[in-house]
C-alpha cells in the first residue's frame, strides 16, 4: 500500500482532483475516494504527524498492520509470505494453514485463517478485473507438471499435459501428449476445438518455443505452421505479454 502517503500529499498539498490523483497513482478513482474517506474518518490530513510510517498509516486506515501477535495471543501469519507461496504450483490455503498449525498448534482454525487472509488481501491495491465475453478467448498452455503413462509392458513414461480454458465459462480441456513439440501443440489445439465444438475468436497461448519464435509485446513472431492452423480455423493468435501473468491466469490456474 505504498500510495497512501502520496495520495494524501497530492490531495491536500497539491490540491489535485480524484481523477488526477488516480491517474498519477495508476489506481481507480473509486479507490482513491475510498482511501481519502478513510483518512478523513481517521482524522488524518497533510502533513502527517512526524515519524508516521506507511505501515502505521495503513493500520490507522484499515485496522490491519504487519504480522504481529493478535490481541487474543494467537500468532498472526505473515500474510505477504502467504500470498507469495500461493503463487507456487499446487500450493493452497489449506496446505499453508496446516504448515502454520504445525508451528503454532494453538493458532487460528482453518476457517478463521481464511477469513483473516481474505480481509488482508482486500486491503491490497486492486487490479483491473478482466471480463471475457462468451466465444471471445481460449487460453492454452502446457501444464508445468507431467503425468505418468503406464504401458502394457509395465514401463512408465512421463507425458506432457496440454490445457485449454474458455475465458467466459472456464470450461476446460486437458489432454496428455508424448512431448511438447510443434505437431503435438497443433494437434492439441485441434482436439480442443473439437471438444468445445467451436473456435474462439482469439487463442491466447503463453510464449512456448513450440508456438512463438520470438516473444514481443506488439509483434510476436509465430511458427508458420501455427499461423496456418489459426488461419484455417479462423482464430487470431494473441500470445500473452511477456512478464504479464494475468494475461493467462485462467489457464495458469487450471494447469497448476
Amino acid at each position: 500500500m505504498r500510495h497512501l502517503q502520496e495520495i494524501l500529499r497530492l490531495k491536500h498539498q497539491n490540491q489535485l482532483s480524484l481523477r488526477e490523483i488516480a491517474r498519477s497513482c495508476h489506481l481507480a478513482v473509486s479507490t482513491i475516494g475510498d482511501y481519502l474517506q478513510r483518512a478523513e474518518t481517521a482524522g488524518l490530513r497533510w502533513p502527517l504527524p512526524e515519524g508516521m510510517t506507511e505501515e502505521a498509516l495503513h493500520q490507522q486506515l484499515f485496522g490491519h498492520g504487519p504480522a504481529t501477535p493478535s490481541s487474543s495471543g494467537q500468532p498472526v501469519p505473515d500474510w505477504s509470505s502467504i500470498q507469495q507461496e500461493l503463487r507456487r504450483p499446487n500450493v493452497t490455503l489449506q496446505l499453508l494453514w496446516e504448515e502454520y498449525r504445525q508451528i503454532h498448534p494453538q493458532g487460528y482454525s482453518y476457517s478463521r485463517f481464511c477469513e483473516l487472509y481474505q480481509a488482508w488481501a482486500g486491503t491490497l491495491e486492486p487490479v483491473l478485473r478482466q471480463v471475457h465475453p462468451p466465444g471471445e478467448k481460449m487460453f492454452v498452455d502446457w501444464a508445468g507438471q507431467t503425468v505418468p503413462i503406464h504401458h502394457p509392458d509395465g514401463t512408465v513414461s512421463e507425458a506432457q499435459l496440454f490445457v485449454a480454458v474458455l475465458g467466459a465459462s472456464n470450461k476446460t480441456f486437458a489432454q496428455a501428449y508424448e512431448n511438447q513439440q510443434l505437431p503435438a501443440w497443433i494437434a492439441a489445439h485441434c482436439q480442443a476445438y473439437a471438444y468445445f465444438q467451436g473456435v474462439a475468436k482469439v487463442t491466447v497461448p503463453d510464449n512456448p518455443k513450440t508456438a512463438v519464435i520470438k516473444a514481443c509485446r506488439y509483434e510476436p513472431m509465430l511458427h508458420r505452421a501455427y499461423q496456418e492452423m489459426a488461419a484455417h480455423y479462423g482464430t487470431v493468435i494473441l500470445p500473452a505479454r511477456p512478464k504479464r501473468p494475468r494475461d493467462k491466469e485462467k489457464v495458469s490456474y487450471c494447469a497448476s
